[in-house]
């Protein structure tokens, strides 16, 4: 039977020490969590689903539990100006405090994971309330960022204890976001290879793609990057580092204004991006805008895709090919003025791999709007 969440198409299984069953939830820490639950409501299509906080007896902070299919968000904001939360806020912004991994045993992921040299950010916790129990423990990765991982399978409630199920009154459609596809992680200069090597000892990661500054660059600006996946490829973790250019990077521009390592982007699957971007767009949601000129080569670049090129150029999506099939993708502009997370649409049709023959497309947009703010 296939898990009920999960965050990324199924790879063959391999033997693994740390077995995971997908993305359980993104905690974001945010300065205010009601409106940037509205902002995710209205503008992305999630529902509310469960809330905690001074009603709900929790005193130091507020939490709005978001959901969409499998995609679960939760925005957290303290109460308190003296607050690691809001510590945290002042210093990054809004932005993903936690990457919550869904497993069969917390406890055992916890001490499995300590032994192999993490360190520890939640030692294992059991919470129950009427609707069973569940088992939490967490470790750091990158920056400040944490991995919790989560055992729900005795749990029936809407989200878990702490919580109560909450709707709202509302309640915009969802626009076709499925699940979390993956989180690319940007870090500082020369400490790519520490954390891939960290994914790989801690937690049993293999590194499945590699891009070095020759494949990722432009006139202006060049990054590395190498994708980690977990062994039965439901968990994938792009780790991207700057590299030498003539003007700052946008993974410079991240550091600075996020002012440490953090998540830079979540990428969302749909299984429509054309409507999916279309309702987007009517929302409000802003994108990057790839060249015109982009367009005129698609079909030589990909070859045959079911989808018209001239819907492609009207929304500024862009597609690509590797050897299982195609896939189609688009970048939000950063959600917070911080020139910081931003969003990932992409729908596979069989592809893999993570767009690289758009790379330069890519960047090049993303260093318009970098050199719009002043920052290139």
């Amino acid at each position: 039977m296939q898990p009920t969440l999960a965050s990324a198409p199924a790879a063959p299984a391999t033997a693994d020490f740390l077995p995971l069953l997908g993305t359980d939830h993104l905690e974001l820490y945010v300065g205010n969590a009601k409106q940037a639950a509205h902002f995710y409501k209205s503008a992305f299509g999630f529902q509310l689903v469960a809330y905690a906080g001074p009603e709900t007896g929790r005193r130091d902070r507020a939490s709005y539990v978001l959901q969409q299919d499998k995609i679960r968000l939760v925005l957290t904001t303290a109460l308190r100006a003296d607050h690691e939360i809001a510590e945290h806020v002042r210093r990054h912004g809004d932005g993903v405090k936690v990457l919550a991994l869904w497993v069969d045993d917390a406890y055992a992921s916890y001490e499995k994971t300590m032994a192999r040299g993490a360190r520890s950010y939640q030692e294992p916790l059991t919470l129950t309330d009427e609707f069973g129990e569940v088992r939490t423990a967490g470790i750091y990765t990158y920056g400040e960022t944490v991995h919790l991982f989560v055992e729900r399978r005795n749990y029936r409630g809407a989200f878990m204890p702490g919580y109560v199920a909450q709707t709202a009154a509302y309640a915009p459609l969802p626009v076709g976001l499925r699940y979390v596809d993956h989180c690319v992680g940007n870090v500082g200069w020369n400490r790519m290879n520490e954390v891939v090597a960290w994914y790989e000892q801690v937690m049993g990661f293999r590194n499945i793609l590699s891009f070095d500054d020759k494949q990722i660059t432009t006139e202006y600006s060049a990054l590395m990057s190498k994708v980690m996946s977990n062994g039965n490829g439901y968990v994938k973790f792009p780790i991207n580092e700057p590299a030498e250019g003539k003007k700052k990077s946008q993974i410079e521009e991240y550091l600075t204004f996020y002012e440490g390592e953090g998540v830079q982007h979540i990428a969302v699957a749909t299984d429509d991006i054309i409507a999916t971007v279309r309702e987007l767009q009517a929302r409000g949601v802003e994108f990057l805008q790839t060249p015109d000129a982009y367009y005129d080569n698609l079909r030589a670049h990909v070859g045959d895709i079911d989808e018209d090129v001239e819907a492609l150029r009207s929304l500024r999506i862009m597609a690509d090919r590797d050897e299982e099939g195609y896939l189609l993708q688009i970048f939000t502009k950063p959600v917070e003025d911080r020139p910081t997370l931003f969003f990932e649409i992409i729908q596979r049709k069989g592809a893999k791999s993570f767009g690289a023959g758009n790379f330069k497309a890519l960047f090049e947009s993303l260093e318009r709007e970098q050199d719009r703010r002043g920052n290139l």
